[in-house]
């Protein structure tokens, strides 16, 4: 279907929002076909959306309104309402109708939101895994199911998305805390092990993920360099030095693309 011209408009603003607010996932997304692309960068820029509205006030009453209007406007769309109470809405619709995508995926995407709304920690590690998987779970799946995932490759997917979630999450965990919040498990040792573990059972299932479906999971390029050093210096993760040199991040995300490993 050819875009109107307010969705590709759209789609350009998603892709500066993406650029300029999750430069991780703006790169990796470079090794998307070019025609789908786009579509790519108007789930990112929607994820990027979702998880900076807790953050839209210090008054969470303020902020749990502002995922309650995204949760409103994302229902609009199925109920084909005009998408245009936002600059990314017309793009994301058009995403929406033409892959078909299922509507409770983006309102799990929300209410896992809203953990970050307070600064209670996790209740146990079934609600901290239930985050993770709803949050860097969701947002790879959605992108999968653009480029075309099979059910199949699907489970594979949630299963690496986890370990991506959780090394995401450590990399972000000294700016959580400073703002007061409470991201982590007790045990984060063994969370950085079972994270670890996830991302190698999802790779011995790699054949079930159609190259097409490959450049969603390249947005975890960078999992595998924060878990190996969380994992062998555990106190780098509250000190915040998780994070890799500008080149060696550039090295791993060629090396990645070049051989297709995710």
């Amino acid at each position: 279907m050819t875009a109107s011209r307010a969705a590709v408009a759209s789609f350009e603003i998603s892709t500066r929002l993406v650029k300029a607010g999750d430069p991780d996932r703006f790169l990796s997304a470079q090794a998307t076909p070019q025609d789908q692309r786009s579509e790519i960068m108007a789930i990112y820029a929607l994820n990027l959306e979702i998880a900076r509205a807790p953050w839209a006030s210090q008054e969470p009453l303020v902020a749990q309104m502002r995922l309650r209007w995204w949760g409103d406007a994302i229902a609009g769309i199925y109920q084909g309402k005009s998408p245009d109470s936002h600059e990314i809405l017309p793009a994301l619709c058009e995403v929406i109708y033409d892959h078909n995508l299922p509507q409770n995926l983006f309102e799990t995407l929300i209410d896992a939101r809203h953990f970050d709304l307070y600064s209670d920690p996790h209740e146990n590690r079934e609600a901290f895994d239930s985050y993770i998987n709803a949050t860097s779970g969701t947002a790879m799946e959605l992108a999968a199911r653009v480029l075309g995932a099979t059910p199949e490759a699907l489970k594979v997917i949630k299963e690496y998305s986890y370990g991506v979630g959780v090394a995401s999450l450590l990399r972000a965990a000294p700016e959580l805390i400073a703002r007061g919040r409470n991201p982590l498990l007790t045990d984060t040792v063994n969370l950085v092990t079972h994270a670890q573990q996830k991302i190698i059972t999802a790779r011995k299932q790699k054949h079930l993920v159609a190259h097409k479906a490959k450049p969603a999971l390249l947005a975890g390029w960078r999992a595998d360099a924060t878990l190996s050093e969380a994992a062998k210096r555990p106190e780098s993760i509250t000190a915040g030095l998780l994070e890799e040199s500008p080149a060696r991040r550039m090295a791993t995300l060629r090396w990645r693309k070049l051989t297709g490993r995710w």
